[in-house]
Protein backbone atom coordinates (compact mmCIF):
# COMPACT_ATOMS: atom_id res chain seq x y z
CA UNK A 1 0.00 0.00 0.00
CA UNK A 2 1.26 3.49 -0.87
CA UNK A 3 1.88 5.74 2.13
CA UNK A 4 1.74 9.51 1.90
CA UNK A 5 3.46 11.67 4.46
CA UNK A 6 2.02 15.10 5.12
CA UNK A 7 4.27 17.74 6.61
CA UNK A 8 2.93 20.88 8.22
CA UNK A 9 5.80 23.22 9.03
CA UNK A 10 7.11 26.66 9.81
CA UNK A 11 10.49 27.89 11.04
CA UNK A 12 9.70 26.78 14.58
CA UNK A 13 7.87 23.48 14.20
CA UNK A 14 7.36 20.61 11.77
CA UNK A 15 4.64 18.01 12.23
CA UNK A 16 4.75 14.80 10.21
CA UNK A 17 1.61 12.79 9.51
CA UNK A 18 1.19 9.46 7.78
CA UNK A 19 -1.75 8.56 5.57
CA UNK A 20 -2.05 5.01 4.25
CA UNK A 21 -5.82 4.91 3.96
CA UNK A 22 -7.82 8.09 3.22
CA UNK A 23 -10.71 6.65 5.23
CA UNK A 24 -8.57 6.43 8.37
CA UNK A 25 -7.50 9.40 10.52
CA UNK A 26 -4.07 10.89 9.93
CA UNK A 27 -1.44 9.46 12.23
CA UNK A 28 1.03 11.98 13.67
CA UNK A 29 4.42 10.27 13.55
CA UNK A 30 6.83 13.06 14.43
CA UNK A 31 6.76 16.55 15.92
CA UNK A 32 10.04 18.41 15.48
CA UNK A 33 10.54 21.70 17.29
CA UNK A 34 13.18 24.29 16.45
CA UNK A 35 13.82 25.84 19.87
CA UNK A 36 16.14 28.45 18.37
CA UNK A 37 13.23 29.92 16.38
CA UNK A 38 11.56 30.82 19.66
CA UNK A 39 14.57 32.70 21.02
CA UNK A 40 15.20 36.41 20.70
CA UNK A 41 17.78 37.52 18.16
CA UNK A 42 20.02 38.83 20.94
CA UNK A 43 20.09 35.35 22.51
CA UNK A 44 21.32 33.84 19.25
CA UNK A 45 24.11 36.37 18.70
CA UNK A 46 27.02 35.07 20.70
CA UNK A 47 29.85 37.04 19.17
CA UNK A 48 28.80 40.59 19.99
CA UNK A 49 31.53 42.97 21.04
CA UNK A 50 31.59 44.44 24.49
CA UNK A 51 32.15 48.17 25.04
CA UNK A 52 35.66 47.38 26.26
CA UNK A 53 36.65 45.24 23.25
CA UNK A 54 40.04 46.05 21.76
CA UNK A 55 38.49 47.16 18.49
CA UNK A 56 37.04 50.18 20.27
CA UNK A 57 40.51 51.46 21.14
CA UNK A 58 43.42 52.71 19.12
CA UNK A 59 45.52 49.79 20.32
CA UNK A 60 44.03 47.25 17.94
CA UNK A 61 45.84 48.26 14.77
CA UNK A 62 49.47 48.99 15.40
CA UNK A 63 51.26 51.39 13.12
CA UNK A 64 50.56 55.07 12.66
CA UNK A 65 47.01 54.92 11.25
CA UNK A 66 44.10 56.14 13.31
CA UNK A 67 41.91 53.47 14.83
CA UNK A 68 38.66 52.27 13.45
CA UNK A 69 36.90 52.55 10.13
CA UNK A 70 39.70 53.66 7.79
CA UNK A 71 42.07 50.91 8.79
CA UNK A 72 39.38 48.24 8.92
CA UNK A 73 37.97 49.27 5.55
CA UNK A 74 41.35 48.80 3.86
CA UNK A 75 41.72 45.37 5.41
CA UNK A 76 38.23 44.34 4.32
CA UNK A 77 37.27 43.82 7.95
CA UNK A 78 33.74 44.38 9.21
CA UNK A 79 32.89 47.87 10.34
CA UNK A 80 29.89 49.60 11.86
CA UNK A 81 28.01 49.42 8.53
CA UNK A 82 28.76 45.72 8.13
CA UNK A 83 25.68 43.55 7.75
CA UNK A 84 26.12 39.77 7.82
CA UNK A 85 24.84 37.87 4.82
CA UNK A 86 22.50 35.99 7.12
CA UNK A 87 20.77 36.81 10.38
CA UNK A 88 20.95 34.36 13.28
CA UNK A 89 17.26 33.54 12.76
CA UNK A 90 17.85 32.78 9.07
CA UNK A 91 20.76 30.54 10.02
CA UNK A 92 18.63 28.62 12.52
CA UNK A 93 15.82 28.31 9.95
CA UNK A 94 18.29 26.83 7.45
CA UNK A 95 19.56 24.35 10.05
CA UNK A 96 15.99 23.29 10.80
CA UNK A 97 15.22 22.86 7.08
CA UNK A 98 18.34 20.69 6.76
CA UNK A 99 17.25 18.59 9.76
CA UNK A 100 13.83 18.01 8.19
CA UNK A 101 15.39 17.12 4.85
CA UNK A 102 17.73 14.65 6.55
CA UNK A 103 14.83 13.07 8.45
CA UNK A 104 12.83 12.73 5.22
CA UNK A 105 15.76 11.14 3.39
CA UNK A 106 16.29 8.55 6.11
CA UNK A 107 12.57 7.73 6.26
CA UNK A 108 12.38 7.40 2.47
CA UNK A 109 15.40 5.08 2.42
CA UNK A 110 13.62 2.94 5.02
CA UNK A 111 10.54 2.80 2.76
CA UNK A 112 8.29 4.58 5.24
CA UNK A 113 6.58 6.75 2.59
CA UNK A 114 6.17 6.90 -1.19
CA UNK A 115 4.47 10.30 -1.59
CA UNK A 116 4.82 13.63 0.14
CA UNK A 117 2.52 16.60 0.74
CA UNK A 118 4.08 19.75 2.17
CA UNK A 119 2.24 22.63 3.78
CA UNK A 120 4.59 25.29 5.15
CA UNK A 121 4.70 28.98 5.84
CA UNK A 122 5.82 30.81 2.67
CA UNK A 123 9.25 31.79 4.03
CA UNK A 124 9.98 28.35 5.40
CA UNK A 125 8.74 26.55 2.29
CA UNK A 126 11.46 28.31 0.29
CA UNK A 127 14.13 27.25 2.76
CA UNK A 128 12.85 23.69 2.82
CA UNK A 129 12.82 23.44 -0.99
CA UNK A 130 16.47 24.49 -1.02
CA UNK A 131 17.55 21.62 1.20
CA UNK A 132 15.33 18.77 0.04
CA UNK A 133 17.33 15.95 -1.47
CA UNK A 134 16.87 15.46 -5.25
CA UNK A 135 15.54 11.95 -4.49
CA UNK A 136 12.74 13.43 -2.37
CA UNK A 137 11.55 16.18 -4.73
CA UNK A 138 9.85 13.83 -7.26
CA UNK A 139 7.79 12.31 -4.41
CA UNK A 140 6.04 15.63 -3.70
CA UNK A 141 2.50 15.42 -5.04
CA UNK A 142 1.28 18.71 -3.57
CA UNK A 143 2.82 21.80 -1.99
CA UNK A 144 1.01 24.59 -0.21
CA UNK A 145 2.47 27.81 1.17
CA UNK A 146 0.24 27.96 4.25
CA UNK A 147 1.09 27.37 7.88
CA UNK A 148 -1.23 24.76 9.40
CA UNK A 149 1.06 23.70 12.25
CA UNK A 150 -1.60 24.65 14.81
CA UNK A 151 -4.36 22.66 13.07
CA UNK A 152 -5.48 19.29 14.33
CA UNK A 153 -5.09 16.35 11.89
CA UNK A 154 -8.71 16.48 10.68
CA UNK A 155 -8.53 20.24 10.00
CA UNK A 156 -5.20 19.81 8.25
CA UNK A 157 -6.54 17.07 5.98
CA UNK A 158 -9.68 19.10 5.19
CA UNK A 159 -7.68 22.26 4.36
CA UNK A 160 -5.25 20.33 2.14
CA UNK A 161 -8.04 18.56 0.26
CA UNK A 162 -9.84 21.87 -0.33
CA UNK A 163 -6.62 23.46 -1.63
CA UNK A 164 -5.90 20.44 -3.88
CA UNK A 165 -9.43 20.58 -5.34
CA UNK A 166 -9.09 24.33 -5.93
CA UNK A 167 -5.79 23.81 -7.71
CA UNK A 168 -7.17 20.99 -9.86
CA UNK A 169 -10.16 23.15 -10.82
CA UNK A 170 -7.76 25.79 -12.16
CA UNK A 171 -6.05 23.29 -14.45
Amino acid sequence: MQTTWIISANAGRARFFSESDPAEPLEEIQDMVNDAARQRASDLETDGMSPTAASNTSHNIGGSEAAGFAHNAKAGAPNKQYQPAQTPQEHETEKFARDISHYLMEAHQQGRFQHLVISASPQFLGALRTYLDPQIKPLIKFELNKDYTQSNPQELRQQLHEQMRAQQAKH
